[in-house]
């Protein structure tokens, strides 16, 4: 079979005004960024604002392999799908980070026949966004380190500032550094660090702000230090954002691009899971459903991480209600999930898959908390064999959930058909848009917020935490941050904060080792386990496959 890259070169892209004008979207709504992307701009949020809004479907995943399980495919998949069964959907996705498409894990822009396109300008600098965020959340820490060099008026106690700089890229070097070196004119020697673009809170504000307006004011919001007698420092204290608005004023309007099938796709943000709150921008979703009768978007990693983020804080804040969520399962991450190494799960192995099943049952449940009907998708592999798919048949017809097989990263729109009717069926009959409820309450105290994710999501026996965690909390609570939500910084590998336990484990507790208030957000991180906020590269990056041939066409991208 061709790869990612192949299959996406030899396809035919309509213009992107041609994939504008099926959605009503008229030629001044549009800001073109070559033949194939373009952005969506104001005038088209304040005409469709009372529109009605579709359905929304919510596909999140099992707990996945160091390779992911086909969650974005499965959306790019169903979205052509529901072409294919005469219904207008629209796609609303995250933009992938150089970070994994450097590293381990790839782009974020699908795979075989349900891709989104130009894949190579999506999964590298596409229309710019990423770099916007990373120069606003850099501006500002160069504003900090100035405003102290040049005479620190406010008081700022160096030893306490809170923000660090950030790159789109993989670097644990740059985890830990000593910045101000070399003299006085160099400025005030301290410790900083770095974090990868898409864990900062100008991301999160990004996908989190209505418009330029709120987008300005969250900027400011930012708690960025302390001073020397414990008061806070926040972003419009060093009057810095108005320019980093500036930054962002082209980066907060959603992009505009198609599947390979012509399907619409909006992309806007990339936070991720793990480390942040892991949706594209409310934005880009509210803009899908006034635009189609069916949004179909993802978040990030399994529904432990980004689907409980969805529902706890995107929706809670936006005022969105899903009717449905797709739960992606494959064979071979339930046999990882069993105990089978990465290099073993091409080979049957049935025992494994019915120990690992508990996986798969953990996350139904879960996502049925919140109210919301669930179907099972099965990501097919060509490696799958009968008697493993039966296992998957037994549970899902055991837990009473509809599923269907998805064969879209072979078959395009056609191997996605039963899954998007049975979709449909599920909403028509049982529209979850009414029922939905968020897992905890906002008047709750941070820690019992906490406890609620970690005792009904990963099913933990209670959270334990350390002295500086303890220590962050009342100092968020004593800031008037204890009515937000929470956004867990946990490993995607596991349901605990501990990357080894697999399957559904029981008689864990979490650790909470770090609480950090994104007072611009709106929500307050909490770090467990060994979390990296800036990932490093594997023993063999991506990278080190990719090139660009003497004609300018890049290969090896995937």
């Amino acid at each position: 079979m061709l790869t990612d890259i192949e299959i996406a070169q030899q396809a035919t892209l309509r213009p992107i005004a041609q994939i504008a004008g099926q959605l009503g979207i008229r030629e001044e709504e549009l800001e073109p960024y070559g033949r194939y992307k373009a952005k969506l701009n104001e005038s088209l949020f304040q005409r469709l604002q009372d529109q009605p809004d579709g359905k929304l479907i919510l596909v999140t995943a099992i707990n996945p392999t160091p390779a992911g399980e086909g969650k974005t495919t499965t959306t790019a998949g169903l979205g052509q799908a529901m072409a294919k069964i005469g219904k207008n959907a629209v796609i609303a996705l995250r933009e992938p980070s150089l970070g994994p498409v450097f590293g381990i894990k790839g782009g974020a822009a699908g795979g075989g026949y349900a891709q989104v396109l130009p894949m190579e300008d999506i999964n590298l600098h596409f229309t710019g966004d990423m770099h916007a965020i990373t120069a606003a959340n850099n501006l500002l820490c160069a504003m900090l380190d100035n405003h102290i060099h040049q005479g620190n008026e406010l008081g700022i106690d160096q030893r306490r500032i809170v923000i660090k700089r950030c790159m789109d890229m993989n670097d644990r070097e740059l985890r830990n550094i000593v910045a101000g070196l070399g003299g006085k004119i160099n400025g005030v020697p301290r410790e900083d660090g770095f974090i990868i673009t898409v864990a900062s809170e100008v991301m999160a504000i990004l996908c989190l702000a209505k418009d330029l307006s709120d987008l300005k004011k969250r900027l400011g919001d930012i708690l960025v230090a302390y001073t020397f007698d414990n008061q806070p420092v926040f972003a419009r204290d060093l009057k810095a954002d108005g320019a980093m608005t500036a930054l962002l004023k082209d980066a907060i309007l959603p992009n505009l691009v198609q599947t390979l099938e012509g399907t619409p796709a909006i992309m806007h943000g990339g936070p991720f899971a793990n480390i942040a709150h892991g949706c594209n921008s409310v934005r880009a979703t509210r803009l899908a459903l006034k635009l189609a009768d069916y949004c179909i978007t993802e978040a990030g990693f399994g529904s432990d991480l980004g689907a409980e983020k969805f529902f706890d804080i995107k929706c809670r804040l936006a005022g969105l209600k899903p009717s449905a969520v797709v739960v992606v399962a494959t064979v071979r991450a339930l046999k990882y999930n069993g105990g089978v190494a990465k290099a073993d799960l091409a080979q049957e192995n049935v025992p494994a898959l019915q120990k690992g099943i508990v996986n798969l049952k953990a996350h139904v449940e879960n996502m049925q908390k919140f109210g919301i009907p669930v179907v099972v998708a099965i990501n097919r592999f060509h490696t799958d064999t009968d008697a493993e798919l039966k296992v998957i048949d037994d549970c899902c017809r055991g837990l009473g959930v509809p599923y269907a097989l998805s064969e879209v990263f072979g078959k395009g729109g056609e191997g996605g058909v039963e899954l998007a009717k049975t979709v449909v069926q599920v909403i028509e009959e049982n529209d979850g848009a009414e029922r939905f409820a968020p897992i905890y309450s906002l008047d709750l105290p941070l820690k019992e917020k906490i406890q609620a994710i970690a005792t009904k999501i990963y099913g933990a026996d209670g959270v334990q935490y350390t002295a500086a965690a303890e220590k962050n909390i009342k100092e968020i609570e004593a800031l008037g941050g204890g009515c937000l939500p929470v956004c867990i910084a946990k490993t995607q590998y596991s349901l605990s904060d501990n990357p080894a336990l697999l399957g559904r484990p029981e008689g864990f507790q979490i650790t909470v080792r770090e609480a950090r208030l994104s007072n611009g957000a709106g929500f307050v991180v909490v770090l467990t386990g060994n979390i990296m906020t800036m990932p490093g590269l594997p023993k063999v990056p991506a990278a080190e496959k990719i090139d660009v041939n003497e004609k300018g066409i890049i290969e090896g991208l995937f």
